[in-house]
């Protein structure tokens, strides 16, 4: 057996800060995504490709035995810098599969750059693995994923909404966003084009600032914002017609919800949980001290509620 010494864990954790400092930007943030990537295959996740049919491809793993649970990230992540901490634990209870969204990390369509073809490239994933019926739970722009294959009821078994409003947000409710992050549009808060831009967002996602050296802000950009730049824009604009034909699908015929929300959320604030709620006669679970980075915020809470609410 090992014996760890105060001298031995002082000895590593000098050797950790000696990497971290010798490392630039680009390998800081490489080499948290390897170790991540890691962590999931060790845990027994795979990492698989699909061809769409539109052309494209999409990324998802798979990981786990059990009912299957479909993971959806927020704009501007990934399934793994969104949903790691929860797949570690939630693999143990179910068969669970988290894609890249189309036009973020490894994924992408060449469809147009709208709510119809992002939720069609997820249904392509789950009927190439043969799943019939399926849990779902999306944050934020995977929110409205969620929201969109919901109006299949017959092949969702329950949803889980994170901070998402569906269809019930108005050209004010855009205004006022714009507003408080001091932008012109949507798509300028949520698409950055410079470091200082990314922390303008990451400031409005997180209840906790994130310290951010340039070298590392930039790189966050170069990795998640900068490719498929335009498709992103695209995605955001086109929200608003995808509004108005979601919100044309009968709410009381959705399948069984539950919403979650943050009480200082700042892209969309508590009031819009409460409204979607009572529209989708849902439960909603608040969870205090915490923005709209929920997965990220509060990882044991919310692997704690899907467990509950899925069981």
């Amino acid at each position: 057996m090992t014996k760890f010494t105060s001298s031995t864990v002082l000895r590593q954790l000098v050797a950790l800060c000696f990497l971290l400092f010798t490392l630039t930007g680009c390998e800081i943030v490489g080499w948290k995504a390897e170790q991540d990537k890691l962590a999931l295959q060790e845990a027994g996740y795979t990492e698989h490709f699909l061809t769409l049919a539109d052309g494209g491809k999409m990324k998802y793993w798979v990981g786990g035995t059990g009912k299957p649970l479909l993971l959806l990230h927020g704009f501007g992540g990934t399934a793994i810098s969104t949903w790691k901490k929860e797949m570690l634990e939630l693999n143990k209870d179910y068969m669970v599969i988290a894609p890249d969204l189309a036009w973020f990390g490894d994924s992408h369509s060449n469809g147009t750059p709208n709510l119809t073809t992002q939720t069609d490239a997820v249904w392509q994933i789950i009927d190439s693995l043969n799943i019939e019926k399926i849990n779902v739970a999306g944050i934020s722009y995977g929110g409205f994923v969620t929201y969109n294959m919901m109006l299949s009821p017959q092949r969702i078994d329950k949803s889980v909404i994170i901070a998402s409003p569906g269809p019930l947000f108005n050209d004010d409710d855009l205004s006022q966003l714009c507003m408080r992050a001091n932008v012109e549009k949507p798509e300028d808060l949520f698409v950055p084009q410079n470091s200082n831009e990314v922390r303008r967002l990451f400031d409005y996602v997180f209840v906790d600032k994130k310290r951010m050296p340039d070298f590392v802000a930039d790189q966050i950009y170069l990795s998640y914002f900068a490719p498929w730049r335009s498709e992103k824009k695209q995605l955001i604009q086109s929200l608003v017609s995808d509004r108005e034909r979601i919100s044309k699908y009968p709410a009381n015929k959705l399948p069984q919800s539950m919403l979650i929300w943050g009480d200082s959320d700042q892209i969309f604030p508590l009031d819009s949980g409460i409204k979607l709620s009572e529209y989708m006669n849902s439960s909603l679970v608040v969870i205090p001290n915490t923005g709209h980075g929920v997965t990220n915020e509060q990882p044991k809470l919310v692997t704690k509620l899907l467990k509950s609410f899925l069981s």
